[in-house]
């Protein structure tokens, strides 16, 4: 059954819940005229009505036999927020992508933002006049975090009043009306389209937010079969599950075809719980392979998964769940590790170079050895798989948003480790993910906000903040999520993207994106055609990649220190193609020569990279 509040056009509507929790329900239509229109109970708990006289912009409740009245579940606006009504909206919209055919994913620079913060407005409008800027940097795909509506204090005279991560939404269908609404994420996909710029949309089907989800009391859509980090776990096998994972597919296929966005990135992933045969992930990507047929352009799937389990992106045919790619934390952890010498958390399972070596020949570090922090054996083996399916960044929202004060790595590292992790992430055979700013080395914080109404709430999350980074031993607390001022730290400074060192970084992510488009060897994302190597000892990691008439060398040292090195060459011959120590890049100076033969030793500035190109 198609959920939610349909507009037919000429005044008509077709409303459709799914309560098998009740014996009767009703829509209430709230504005222009208040009046009541009684369901038709359908087959598997489904209620229906068509009625006339309805036009966009009419706001409704849907009334329970106890006389309750609920948002819709599925609505698809929530114009004053959580707890109040629902909207009807029309969903045509002029598009002018009709020649649009996608970016292919295993080609995809991914630039994840959080549209609240990217801009001083915090629309989606906002985003448009930005996204030349982008696209001559060789971004082709924005990562928007969740756009679904969530809790926030209702606008009078303070525009900040709706703070939030996105991962406390309660309206899957609904796009934040503080942002634009579902017409404003229109406008923004279709000009990123223009643009030649994929989108990559974040959704959460693994929870619902703490705040204004009313789903329970309509049908099971919660089991206690299992639990989540965030409370009550997705019902995906219990009784009841098979209308809740179609809840879930229905919001996937609204996202790709009325929204024409290119790619979904699944939120965590290992918190949706499914015992079932045929795990909804499986039965997800099905549903998104049809319509990526039908639509004749193809659409994908991402995820995010703790498990380092290929599982995810094996074909189902073998066992697998079909996504096309998944999150891969180790590379990150490994990288962040050298570069800051954190060992705290995760970080106690990382910190050589033989891990950062091994993240880039086999992508998962570990793949079924004995982990200390989590204390047990994890991981499998990623060597069957294609490395085009892993996403691997140096910065995301999450892992900036773990340090005690949000704090970015050009606030934790030298500018020359900041040139060092680009080269390490844009130079590496995996997809590569930016976070917003880091292309300029954006200083200002990411932290954790919220806006929330109830007070137990609140206190519940600052003391649970708090007691999360008592491990850290801070001098003082953790910046108070719910503080507006904590919001608007976040907001980048955006023009420093022209100035001094920022101006320099920026030059070198777009001389990188540049490399990696266009050497054979860079371009060639093969397993087989890549060897790595490490010297402990020195903190060098070196790696070696290879197409049919083109070899690339690049040297990385993350020692505090200049390091004398012999690298392992297979002939003469080789031309500097770039060093992050130059001149050029705001460094110290190179000590590296321009080409280098067998035998040869070479001076490696610290904290740097070098990258050699067989000549021919």
């Amino acid at each position: 059954m198609k959920i939610g509040a349909h507009y037919l056009g000429d005044g008509n509507c077709e409303f459709t819940a799914w309560a098998p929790k009740t014996n009767a329900l009703a829509v209430q239509i709230l504005s222009p005229q208040e009046r009541l229109l009684p369901m038709q109970q359908q087959e598997g708990g489904y209620w229906h009505v068509i009625s006339q006289n309805i036009e966009p912009g009419t706001l409704y409740l849907y009334q329970l036999n106890t006389g309750e009245t609920r948002p819709d579940p599925a609505s698809y606006s929530q114009p004053e927020g959580v707890h109040k009504a629902s909207q009807v909206i029309d969903q045509s919209f002029s598009w002018n992508d009709s020649n649009w055919k996608g970016v292919p994913l295993e080609t995809m620079i991914i630039y994840e933002l959080h549209v609240g913060t990217f801009t001083t407005e915090g629309t989606f409008e906002a985003i448009i006049p930005r996204l030349r800027d982008l696209r001559e940097l060789g971004v082709n795909a924005i990562e928007l975090m969740p756009i679904a509506q969530f809790t926030g204090d209702q606008p009078t005279d303070d525009k900040h009043a709706y703070r939030n991560w996105g991962y406390d939404g309660v309206y899957p269908f609904a796009v934040q009306n503080s942002y634009g609404g579902s017409e404003g994420l229109k406008r923004l996909v279709d000009a990123c389209h223009q643009e030649g710029i994929a989108v990559v949309l974040d959704v959460v089907y693994n929870h619902f937010g703490p705040e204004g989800n009313y789903t329970a009391n309509f049908a099971p859509y919660f089991t206690q079969n299992y639990r989540t980090p965030w409370g009550d776990a997705v019902n995906f096998d219990a009784a009841e599950s098979h209308h809740v994972r179609s809840f879930f597919i229905q919001n996937a296929l609204y996202w790709l075809r009325d929204h024409h966005i290119d790619a979904l990135r699944l939120d965590a992933v290992h918190a949706i719980y499914d015992l079932g045969a045929k795990h909804f992930l499986a039965e997800l990507a099905e549903n998104v392979a049809d319509l990526s047929q039908q639509q004749g352009r193809k659409h994908y799937l991402i995820a995010e998964s703790d498990l380092n389990d290929t599982r995810v992106v094996r074909p189902t045919e073998l066992g697998g769940y079909g996504l096309d790619a998944q999150w891969s934390d180790d590379f990150h952890h490994a990288l962040h590790s050298l570069l800051t010498g954190d060992n705290i958390g995760y970080y106690q399972d990382f910190g050589k170079c033989e891990h950062l070596a091994k993240a880039y020949q086999d992508t998962f570090v570990y793949d079924w050895q004995y982990a200390p922090h989590r204390r047990r054996f994890h991981g499998s083996s990623a060597r069957e798989s294609e490395m085009t399916q892993f996403v691997v960044c140096i910065q995301n929202h999450d892992q900036i948003g773990n340090q005690p004060h949000g704090e970015r790595l050009s606030r934790l590292v030298s500018f020359e480790a900041l040139k060092l992790a680009a080269g390490a992430v844009l130079l590496s055979p995996y997809i590569p993910l930016l976070f917003m700013g880091e292309e300029y080395g954006e200083e200002v914080p990411f932290t954790y906000f919220v806006s929330h109404a109830d007070p137990d709430l609140i206190r519940a999350i600052r003391e649970g903040r708090k007691q999360e980074f008592a491990a850290f031993h801070l001098a003082g607390e953790p910046p108070d999520p719910e503080s507006p001022e904590t919001f608007l730290k976040c907001k980048l400074n955006w023009e420093k993207r022209k100035e001094g060192k920022h101006k320099v970084l920026w030059l070198l992510y777009q001389r990188l994106i540049q490399l990696r488009n266009t050497i054979p060897a860079l371009v060639k994302r093969d397993r087989l055609s890549l060897e790595t190597g490490f010297l402990e000892s020195e903190k060098i990691v070196w790696w070696r990649r290879w197409s049919e008439n083109n070899q690339i060398l690049c040297l990385m040292n993350f020692n505090q220190s200049d390091i004398i090195f012999q690298p392992k060459l297979t002939n003469d011959g080789w031309k500097k193609l770039l060093d992050s120590a130059d001149e050029q890049w705001q460094g110290p100076g190179s000590l590296s020569p321009e080409t280098i033969n067998l035998g040869q030793e070479l001076t490696l500035r610290s904290q740097s990279f070098v990258v050699y190109q067989e000549s021919e």
